[in-house]
């Protein structure tokens, strides 16, 4: 395991720069309702506009619409981007992870009919993994898929599907054949969510607002062109996926908006020392989780897969998360109303309520604990 020290270039630095200039003049403050980390606002024009700059699908080559950028790169758009609460629910998983698959495992016709239409912000994915009784054991996966004539025939029951009710594919891990060893028999598949036979049930919070979903999948039939690289591989293409999935910069800015928010509105006070303490704090540890997570990128950069690395940092990070947000409702001493005037207050709501799924989107803390230990004995 290694976490190479790295800095911004000038060049990253001005790319940076342009980020926040056009958030500035897009989304000024004051005129939209940020969203906490990943879980921004689905709003696909806004979408379409950050392709328009092409700031999404950066890392894709240029063949199939992209940008034949770095990781790097990406990474400094996305962290602006969350740092900012911008709705980017439409295009965030397609431009991080599914985009990246296709063009790592899928065919010549795959990649083209998908990636440009991801680079232009106009397809929006789901994440196919989860199910009831294979949660993070993901060898445990029972949705099965059958050979029929032209393709597949797929059974089966997703859950904590992010996005499901109103994206419009999702990349599925599901069993093609029993094997001795559970990950021997495992493979991935391009579906469209909107394919008879699918159901999507919403899972709400208590607030009432959805974003994790369960999806039934009966007797869906999938074209025989849409198996993603090879049967029998999705095992080993999956653990590629969670290198992109695990140590972004959205692993530990999910309430970053909280504590900034509570500095804003308090503007000209005079904090006390508890509040010092609190903001030292979670300063310090959020620019040591940011060096991590950017040394991840390097390394995606100079053709490693960090998957042990990006654990760690998945694991420390929403751990994280959840701590900020417990010291600041220790210092604030107030019962936060979601009407109220005060965007700390709604801010501050709607992380209590959606705190508890950061250590399980993603894999649970025990799960990565147990691969970066593993990590460490390789």
């Amino acid at each position: 395991m290694r976490f190479e020290p790295t800095e911004l270039s000038d060049a990253e630095v001005a790319l940076q720069r342009e980020v926040r200039a056009f958030l500035a003049e897009e989304l000024p403050r004051g005129s939209f309702e940020p969203g906490l980390g990943m879980n921004g606002a689905k709003d696909p024009e806004f979408s379409r506009k950050l392709a328009a700059r092409g700031w999404v699908g950066m890392a894709l080559p240029r063949a199939y619409g992209g940008g034949d950028r770095s990781a790097v790169e990406r990474f400094i758009v996305a962290e602006e981007l969350l740092r900012w609460g911008a709705p980017l629910g439409h295009h965030w998983v397609a431009d991080r992870q599914s985009g990246p698959m296709i063009h790592k495992f899928g065919t010549e016709a795959q990649q083209r009919r998908f990636l440009p239409a991801i680079c232009r912000g106009e397809l929006s994915f789901s994440i196919g993994m989860s199910e009831p009784q294979a949660g993070s054991d993901l060898a445990a996966v029972q949705t099965r898929a059958t050979p029929v004539e032209g393709g597949w025939r797929v059974s089966g029951t997703k859950v904590w599907t992010s996005g499901a009710h109103y994206n419009d594919w999702f990349i599925v891990l599901c069993r093609t054949s029993d094997e001795d060893d559970r990950r021997d028999g495992l493979s991935q598949l391009l579906v469209d969510l909107r394919s008879d036979g699918i159901e999507v049930q919403p899972i709400p919070f208590l607030d009432g607002t959805s974003h994790f979903n369960q999806v039934f999948l009966d007797q869906v039939f999938v074209p025989s062109e849409l198996l993603l690289g090879r049967a029998g591989a999705g095992w080993q293409q999956n653990a590629s996926e969670l290198a992109y999935e695990r140590g972004g910069p959205e692993r530990w800015l999910s309430t970053y908006l909280v504590v900034e928010q509570f500095l804003r509105e308090r503007a000209g006070e005079e904090l006390d020392a508890r509040a010092l303490e609190l903001l030292g704090t979670a300063t310090a540890q959020w620019w040591g989780l940011r060096q991590l997570s950017l040394s991840i990128a390097r390394a995606l950069d100079g053709g490693g897969a960090p998957a042990v690395e990006s654990a760690l940092v998945k694991e420390m990070g929403t751990r994280f998360e959840q701590d900020v947000l417990a010291a600041v409702q220790r210092l604030v001493e107030l019962e936060p109303a979601a009407e109220s005037e005060s965007l700390f207050e709604r801010l501050l709501v709607a992380a209590v309520l959606s705190a508890p799924s950061f250590t399980l989107r993603g894999g649970t803390n025990e799960i990565l604990r147990s691969v970066a230990a593993k990590g460490l004995r390789t």
